[in-house]
């Protein structure tokens, strides 16, 4: 059996976690999710859908903004972030397309929109969708998505 199936560039074997680090454009989620302690749960059974924001997109954010989150006293709203990137169940680009307000992990609905050819959640473009794994399934995303706070 093959590791790679040209159809749907399935990953066999390696978990969300795994297949985000594979990736390389997804250094500052992976210490993130360490920080945050989300890393055991994305290694979990699953299966997860997330929209997994690029190094750029965290770049874009607002000067000092990650470094915030990454302070312990700022965990909640670390975690709170990241789970609002997470979509339980596999949902590939074509299921996402369907939706128009998923409830995130986080607790939060995130709005899908269509403009033109590209598909959004929240503000964010999927740049690269279906980058599968064994757990789920991953959709990278140009922003990071921050939940309005209650």
């Amino acid at each position: 059996m093959s590791n790679h199936d040209s159809n749907t560039s399935r990953t066999v074997g390696k978990n969300i976690v795994e297949t985000a680090a594979a990736n390389g454009s997804f250094h500052t989620l992976g210490k993130a999710m360490e920080v945050a302690g989300l890393t055991n749960i994305l290694k979990g059974n699953g299966p997860y859908t997330v929209f997994a924001p690029t190094d750029a997109a965290f770049e874009k954010l607002p000067k000092g903004t990650l470094e915030n989150w990454l302070k312990p006293e700022n965990k909640a709203e670390l975690i709170s972030v990241l789970k609002y990137h997470v979509l339980p169940g596999r949902t590939s680009v074509v299921e996402v397309g369907k939706l128009t307000a998923p409830k995130m992990m986080q607790g939060q609905t995130a709005p899908i929109t269509k403009d033109g050819d590209k598909l959004r959640i929240g503000s964010a473009t999927i740049t690269e969708p279906d980058i599968a794994s064994s757990n789920g399934i991953i959709h990278a995303i140009d922003t990071v998505n921050v939940p309005t706070k209650h």
